[in-house]
């Protein structure tokens, strides 16, 4: 029996080179820290396999054109042209055929195959935005979630100190047990919100990494969201960011020039195909010899012909009214974008500069006041709870106007560039 061994040293540098070759082939897994939202989308397009498979459908489709614009294979047919019975001899040839078309049909094939992977480049580029917006929608999600995460700590904090000093007024004789209670079950009211969303942080994140192309369990680093100072660009120019960038337009276009190449392709059915058949020949009588053979075919179905021209151009217009349908509603969504980030960021700004202060002020007042017993605790507790709402309000109001730009560069088509022009 013989048996084949490898020496440890050489199966274990086979084997590390070929993690060396996997690690080189896959984007790496790590995350910057803190993960910037204005790096998201860059990061989704990398690693997201959809965005690997739409590039590999287009590349397929640009080997279609050489496909169907070249010529039928010819054919090459022995043949025993006659056989006696009784004698040895016989008359027999070897052809070579070849079938090749009288019109432009083999440039028009090109044209409708070369139209196709213009419309799938544009369809891989509306696949990058689908992944990134989605990318950036699991960030915004994650984000707001770990926002909460601080407000409520910060509430229990808060909570503990409206504790302390219903204890302490209680120890004193000047204020009621039912305060007391009321301080706890505010306490636990947010011992529970803060569980609550520790779970609910866990499959935001989880979603995060399955946006980015990366195993579920991953951690994820610190988030960094800027408010976005700078406004969005004036309307004209956002419409006719769309107007240029959009891949569904892009992918329209190629649907037209598509259904016009068809329209060529059926028209070039009415002209006929030849072929030409030679090779050589021996017959018993004469000896060797050559042979020709050339043919056409009778477009002769005319009825069907006209058909088949009647469908394409029917497509080809229908192409075009999509288009001009697609264009319209293009506008009407960058505008809208638009003027949802205006919306956004004057909401996120009133409350960051003026909102939020006076909620903050009112706390210290209202909290000493009933310490000293001059406030009762429902009026302290309104006061907090005016703050906690206006801290959600207000991180709400950053993930809306994050959520906003991400809306915004979607409808002209370039999320990246929107991004790193608004932070």
């Amino acid at each position: 029996m013989c048996v084949i061994r490898i020496s440890t040293l050489r199966l274990t540098a086979l084997v590390l080179g070929s993690f060396a070759g996997l690690a080189g082939a896959q984007p790496s897994a790590e995350l910057p820290s803190p993960l910037r939202f204005e790096d998201v989308p860059a990061l989704a397009r990398e690693r997201r396999a959809e965005v690997t498979a739409a590039r590999e459908r287009a590349l397929a489709a640009e080997q279609r054109p050489a496909i169907v614009s070249a010529l039928d294979d010819p054919m090459i047919s022995p043949s025993v042209d006659h056989w006696p019975f009784g004698m040895a001899a016989a008359d027999v040839s070897l052809t070579i055929e070849q079938r090749f078309p009288l019109s432009g049909i083999r440039g028009d094939r090109r044209r409708v195959a070369e139209a196709e992977a213009k419309r799938l480049r544009s369809d891989e580029q509306r696949t990058k935005l689908d992944v990134q917006l989605d990318a950036v929608t699991a960030f915004l999600m994650l984000y707001e979630r770990r926002g909460m995460l601080r407000i409520l700590e910060e509430q229990r904090l808060l909570a503990k100190q409206f504790v302390s000093a219903t204890n302490a007024r209680y120890g004193s004789a000047t204020g009621a047990q039912a305060d007391v209670i009321r301080a706890e079950i505010e306490v636990a009211r947010i011992e529970a919100g803060l569980k609550t969303m520790a779970a609910q942080i866990k499959a935001s994140e989880a979603m995060l990494n399955a946006s980015l192309g990366r195993a579920t369990g991953l951690p994820i680093p610190e988030l960094s969201l800027s408010s976005g100072v700078s406004g969005p660009p004036d309307g004209a120019a956002t419409v006719n960011a769309a107007l240029a960038g959009r891949p569904e337009l892009s992918a329209g276009k190629s649907e037209i020039a598509r259904a016009e190449a068809e329209v060529d392709v059926m028209k070039s059915m009415y002209f006929p195909m030849a072929m030409v058949r030679t090779g050589p020949a021996y017959t018993m009588t004469d000896g060797f010899g050559a042979m020709l053979m050339v043919g056409v075919s009778i477009p002769l179905w005319r009825e069907k012909l006209g058909a088949g021209v009647s469908e394409a151009e029917a497509m080809a217009r229908m192409a075009k009214a999509d288009l001009e349908a697609m264009q319209r509603m293009t506008e009407g969504q960058a505008a809208s974008a638009r003027e949802e980030v205006v919306a956004a960021r004057v909401q996120f700004t009133s409350l960051h500069d003026d909102v939020m202060p006076r909620a903050r002020q009112a706390i210290e007042p209202s909290l000493a006041g009933y310490s000293s017993g001059q406030l009762p605790l429902v009026s302290v507790l309104d006061a907090a709870r005016t703050l906690w709402a206006t801290q959600a309000e207000l991180l709400g109001a950053e993930v809306s106007l994050g959520a906003a730009w991400a809306r915004l560069g979607r409808a002209t088509g370039d999320l990246e560039g929107m991004f790193h022009g608004a932070h």
